[in-house]
């Protein structure tokens, strides 16, 4: 009994010990069962952020993926745009290269017909112009009773006829429409006391009225200039007698309206020059003013004094030059003026009185023109001749007989337009025969002009005459030069141009 109740005590505690221990061991795997449902908890909300993560990263994928294929669809047409643009840039070029030629032909084309229409007109041309009265040429109650258009010689019917018919010649311009034609007439009483009447009608190429200005005559000078610029030699050149307004025809006033022709052609060729550039031409330009008297070469631009050195002309080529005369590069027309102002002075310094000084010697600028195209690889020399010859008047007109150096500037005066008179004539005659000889050594003034007159230039004369009806007879006598310049066919004008090899 006692055997089984101590048996009994240790079952008993037994039981207890192990009942204690299954209680920890639940215990602590409670605990690992709170830990790993936490641990799963805490997993499966990795998961869940996992998964919304990788949804978006889908998304973006996609997104970029879309992406990416509109990229590759933009670059796909921005390389076959550059492709085609770089076919058009190809096309361009070839275009521009294409355009260029035609460029250059149609320029050759045009100066082709520029010149022939020149040659058309006539390769030796006569303008005649009548400058206006001016009242210091009339008697202060005269020019009272005369209007300013009577005085720019437009007939007014409020003027008292008379006294006009003293003072004034009665020049009239039929040709309304081409302008062409002047007629001159006067009354006069023969010995038996009977009233004479005679007219003389004169056609030119052209011919300018008093009102007309100086542009109105540029105008018609201006595709000269045109000329010189494609390889021409052009002369320009203003006949008639003293005060008859050679010297504002050429060289004009002070200012713009004014300007005469000399600058007003600088100014042409240099605006055709740059208006050039674009066709792949490049000019350079140099000038220089020399004057005749008494037969002797002056430069109007030297240091020197006057007659001290000697000049002699030389032609080579087509061209023509003056030995120790000084050549001014022009870079812009303004120099010019400037040229001009020299040369008046020089003349002024010359002589007592300018104007007297300036009426009895031939002025002569020459602007030179050297062109080089580097598209065609062409060459080109061109030159302009503007010349203010002498006072044309007659030896009994001019009452220089008493003086003897008035004589003697008469006598030359004479002389070196009679040799050009001499030299218009024989080259009117020389038609066919090659071997005529032109008298071109007879004067300082025909020589320097040899290569204006011969054929190998465009000539312009301006024959300048006076209103006054004192100077009726030597308006009549330059008017009938002036016929017989109009009535000579020279050669054809050659260009002086070359392709470069």
């Amino acid at each position: 009994m006692r055997a089984n109740s101590k048996t009994s005590r240790r079952l008993r505690g037994s039981g207890i010990g192990s009942s204690v221990r299954c209680r920890t061991d639940l215990r602590f795997v409670r605990e690992d069962l709170e830990r790993e449902q936490a641990a799963v908890a805490s997993l499966k909300a990795t998961v869940s952020h996992q998964s919304t993560a990788h949804i978006t990263l889908n998304a973006q994928n996609s997104a970029l993926e879309a992406q990416l294929t509109a990229l590759k669809s933009t670059l796909d047409c921005k390389a076959a745009d550059a492709s085609q643009l770089r076919l058009d840039l190809e096309n361009a070029r070839t275009r521009i290269t294409e355009l260029e030629e035609e460029v250059v032909d149609a320029e050759m084309t045009r100066r082709r017909l520029h010149n022939t229409i020149q040659e058309l007109k006539g390769n030796i041309r006569v303008f005649c112009r009548v400058r206006p009265l001016l009242r210091s040429e009339v008697p202060p109650e005269v020019a009272h009773s005369m209007s300013a258009s009577t005085l720019a010689m437009v007939p007014n019917s409020g003027s008292p006829m008379a006294e006009q018919e003293e003072y004034v010649a009665k020049i009239e311009f039929p040709d309304r429409k081409d302008h062409k034609e002047i007629v001159l007439s006067s009354r006069s009483e023969n010995a038996m006391g009977q009233e004479r009447k005679e007219s003389w009608n004169f056609n030119f190429d052209r011919v300018f009225e008093p009102v007309s200005s100086q542009a109105d005559i540029f105008e018609e000078i201006s595709q000269l200039a045109q000329s010189c610029t494609d390889g021409y030699n052009v002369c320009i050149f203003a006949y008639g007698q003293t005060g008859s307004g050679k010297s504002y025809t050429m060289e004009g006033g002070s200012n713009e309206e004014t300007a005469g022709m000399i600058p007003r052609a600088v100014e042409q060729v240099f605006r055709v020059a740059e208006s050039m550039k674009s066709k792949g031409w490049e000019y350079n330009l140099e000038g220089q003013f020399l004057e005749i008297y008494n037969e002797t070469i002056n430069d109007l631009l030297g240091k020197a004094e006057f007659d001290k050195k000697k000049h002699e002309i030389r032609h080579e080529n087509g061209s023509t030059r003056v030995t120790d005369a000084v050549v001014v590069p022009l870079k812009s027309a303004s120099q010019v003026r400037s040229l001009l102002s020299i040369a008046q002075s020089r003349r002024t310094t010359a002589a007592t009185l300018m104007n007297e000084r300036s009426s009895r010697s031939h002025s002569v600028f020459t602007l030179r023109i050297f062109g080089t195209n580097s598209q065609s690889g062409e060459t080109c020399e061109g030159s302009l001749n503007l010349v203010d010859l002498a006072g044309s008047e007659r030896l009994n007109s001019s009452g220089a007989g008493s003086d003897k150096d008035r004589l003697k500037e008469t006598q030359n005066i004479n002389k070196s337009l009679s040799a050009l008179a001499d030299v218009i004539a024989a080259l009117g005659e020389k038609g066919d025969k090659a071997d005529k000889h032109i008298p071109y050594r007879n004067s300082k003034l025909t020589f320097l002009l040899q290569n204006s007159l011969s054929g190998n230039s465009k000539t312009l004369m301006v024959l300048n005459l006076s209103p006054l009806a004192a100077h009726l007879g030597e308006s009549l006598c330059s008017l009938r030069f002036a016929t017989k310049v109009n009535n000579t066919t020279l050669g054809t004008a050659k260009r002086q141009a070359r392709i470069g090899s």
